[in-house]
């Protein structure tokens, strides 16, 4: 039997009276810095706008493309991931998936021409982030856990809200300082380095190690996984036709794109260009999208907590109508310097920014049952495709009239919908 290198084979559940932490804690740490990872590339193109566009002169448009085909893939990567982390075991996707990220980010530094840049920053980023993602998240959270699994699903979504933390200064300094090409390797090199920690302590189940889940009484008996030798792509397709005909799915499909459309497509790839054409510098408006990755992992983490305690349809409800008001101010807050009132934008959108994501994994778990992570990565491939869609719109919209005004206002009229869709969602547990 292989043994985690942490300690014995054997932990005990929570309350045993152990003092040794559970091994599930360990698996969340590694998946959190694994997370971590993968969001650092995600997070830069929003710094390597302006420079790739003053290098070779492509509009706004085309680069934006780039981005949205990568956020697309990274939507439409997830149900498939999640299958073949049931097929594969999710330490080879995800070690696979990390080396992926580090290829595209490295090899974008040869790009000469947009459709490279589509290749790169696109497909490959696209598809290994995509590997990952939230739905990496939601299955540790059901694998490894039977209590606090809001709070755990809320550390591990923050996990990329950390990766733009830790990476946006970091990037927006080495853009200035030395080129975007720098940057890239420097994302290659950090993806690469949570490989090794992946293979040495990622485990697929608890029952691997001979342990339980976290929370498990005693006596409990692991679910056989009913996938083993399923072809992923069917997998995944079969939980897409099967979740298809409830109503609660697609309210979820809906609220969730929305999500994507109004963080990922509109401020995580156009805040910086928006605040650069009001005059601000590119390294101050990526400092203050870092402190909405500080104020999202607070946002997130508490959202987990809320999870475990609240009506997860009212969470989401409020969660929208919140961003949603705060979109509306956001044109009349830009400008040259950093002033109060942006600060004020900055800490609410952060603490905003994924609190959806705990929530809806809850709904998915409690109305999909053992289903709930593929079906899960079908919801977020919505969030990811709503964040392409968004991220093309929005600078087709700056080409055009030359700000950003109407993509900000149409988000928030966008939100206003999300709430109303999840005010409705109802949570009757489906039979599989």
């Amino acid at each position: 039997m292989t043994r985690l290198p942490f300690g014995s084979a054997r932990s005990r559940s929570a309350g045993s009276g152990s003092a040794r932490i559970h091994a599930a804690w360990i698996v969340a740490a590694v998946a959190f810095l694994a997370l971590v990872g993968a969001a650092g590339f995600r997070a830069a193109p929003g710094v390597m706008l302006v420079p790739l566009q003053d290098e070779f002169g492509w509009s706004r448009g085309v680069l934006s493309t780039a981005v949205g085909i990568n956020l697309l893939l990274f939507g439409l990567t997830a149900p498939f991931a999640a299958a073949l982390m049931d097929r594969f075991g999710i330490r080879t996707v995800v070690a696979s998936a990390l080396t992926v990220v580090a290829a595209g980010s490295a090899l974008s530094v040869f790009v000469t021409a947009s459709w490279q840049l589509v290749v790169t920053w696109g497909v490959l980023i696209g598809i290994g982030t995509g590997s990952m993602a939230l739905v990496f998240a939601a299955m540790i959270t059901d694998r490894w856990f039977l209590k606090r699994r809001g709070l755990v699903s809320g550390i591990l979504t923050a996990g990329s809200a950390t990766g733009q933390l830790i990476f946006l200064p970091v990037v927006a300094h080495l853009v200035d300082a030395s080129g975007w090409r720098t940057a890239s390797l420097v994302i290659a090199a950090s993806a690469l380095a949570v490989v090794p920690l992946v293979l040495l302590w990622l485990r697929d189940r608890p029952a691997d190690i001979a342990t339980t889940p976290f929370g498990a009484p005693e006596g409990y008996l692991a679910p056989v996984p009913i996938r083993a030798g399923v072809n992923p792509a069917r997998a995944a397709v079969d939980a897409l036709l099967s979740a298809s005909r409830v109503r609660t799915f697609w309210a979820l499909v809906v609220g969730f794109a929305i999500c994507g459309a109004t963080t990922n497509g509109l401020i995580g790839t156009h805040f910086i260009p928006s605040a650069h054409d009001r005059g601000m510098a590119e390294t101050t408006a990526a400092g203050l999208l870092a402190v909405v990755g500080i104020f999202d992992v607070v946002g997130t983490i508490a959202s987990g907590w809320l999870t475990d305690r609240v009506d997860p349809r009212y969470l989401l409800a409020g969660y929208y109508a919140f961003r949603g008001v705060s979109l509306l101010f956001l044109p009349l807050l830009l400008s040259a310097t950093i002033q109060p009132s942006i600060v004020v934008f900055v800490v609410i959108y952060g603490l905003d920014w994924v609190a959806t994501v705990p929530p809806t994994i809850a709904l998915c778990r409690e109305v999909f049952g053992e289903k709930g992570p593929l079906v899960f990565g079908w919801v977020f491939a919505s969030h990811q495709i709503g964040a392409g869609v968004a991220s093309v719109v929005a600078g087709v919209i700056r080409d055009s009239t030359g700000e950003y005004t109407l993509a900000w206002f149409g988000a928030a009229g966008l939100c206003a919908v999300a709430a109303v869709v999840s005010v409705g969602i109802t949570k009757a547990k489906v039979h599989s």
